[in-house]
């Protein structure tokens, strides 16, 4: 069983795909969990600003005030969530909005920030045997941000999407008492 994020294989279809179709830059990332999907679900659906907030691990977590810690609980408040609902993301403008919605396998988040990104950020769950889940986590962008150098976007997207979700699911593994 995995313990870390891996890349998913080529390209395999998920929910959401087809918000951007078009994208050129496709970051996947997948880990094992020690619960069934039913279980993980409402820990996704209570995902975001402004609600549960984004799971760091507590290691992370202690550096940040009080106030913008994640909860360790499930909020019956933030179980909720339907096709058009908006969560607010980091930045000035940021927002995600569900776009699928389908418990307890797929959530997909879309969002367009300004007039040149675009993006899908897909949280997929399977079953993987009687007690466990796969979670496969891709972000869909379109480069039009990345135009003049496309490597370099590409470079510092994939980076900051590893990163990103390897901390997320070591958070969420702490919340699932697995971790």
């Amino acid at each position: 069983m995995p313990t870390t994020p891996r890349r998913l294989g080529e390209r395999e279809p998920l929910p959401g795909d087809d918000l951007i179709p078009d994208a050129e830059l496709v970051m996947d990332r997948s880990a094992s969990l020690p619960k069934p999907p039913g279980e993980v679900w409402p820990w996704l659906l209570q995902l975001g600003k402004g609600r549960a907030g984004w799971y760091l691990p507590r290691s992370l977590e202690r550096f940040t005030p009080r106030r913008n810690r994640a909860l360790r609980t499930i909020d019956p408040e933030y179980q909720q969530v339907k096709v058009g609902d908006r969560v607010a993301d980091y930045g000035r403008d940021g927002w995600f909005e569900a776009s699928v919605v389908d418990p307890p396998h797929a959530l997909v988040w879309r969002s367009r920030r300004g007039n040149d990104l675009h993006l899908t950020w897909a949280l997929v769950l399977d079953p993987a045997g009687e007690d466990e889940s796969l979670l496969k986590v891709r972000l869909r962008i379109n480069r039009r941000i990345g135009q003049r150098a496309p490597a370099l976007v590409g470079w510092g997207a994939e980076l900051f999407d590893r990163l990103t979700v390897r901390i997320m699911i070591a958070g969420l593994r702490q919340r699932l008492g697995t971790g």
